[in-house]
């Protein structure tokens, strides 16, 4: 029966420099890319009005007839109306979002 190797210091060293040197590597580099993937990962609004500070849409109710759809995942081509691009938005990244829906109730 064989034992194990005997190893020197110097073995060791020659071992443990290259896997330490690729550990603090990679953690360097998967927390730059994280970190920069932090500043729009709380922004939800990616592509709408970017020129205004603030994006404020204003209807008057008796504007509305009887039913107004309108967007919560800010996805949808026909902002503030919403196209269903919330489904789409929903299975890409676990959301749950959906429409405003406002109705007219009826007499």
């Amino acid at each position: 029966m064989r034992g194990l190797p005997v190893c020197t210091f110097a073995d060791h060293l020659t071992i443990v420099v290259p896997v330490a040197v690729a550990a603090a590597v990679g953690t360097y580099l998967l927390t730059r890319y994280f970190s920069s993937r932090k500043d729009s990962q709380g922004r939800v609004n990616l592509e709408i009005n970017k020129d205004s500070a603030k994006v404020v849409h204003s209807f008057d109710i008796e504007d509305l007839g009887k039913k107004a759809v309108y967007c919560r995942c800010w996805r949808s081509k026909k902002f503030p109306y919403c196209d269903g691009s919330h489904t789409k938005h929903n299975e890409e990244t676990g959301d749950n979002v959906g429409p405003l829906i406002i109705k007219k109730k009826d007499a």
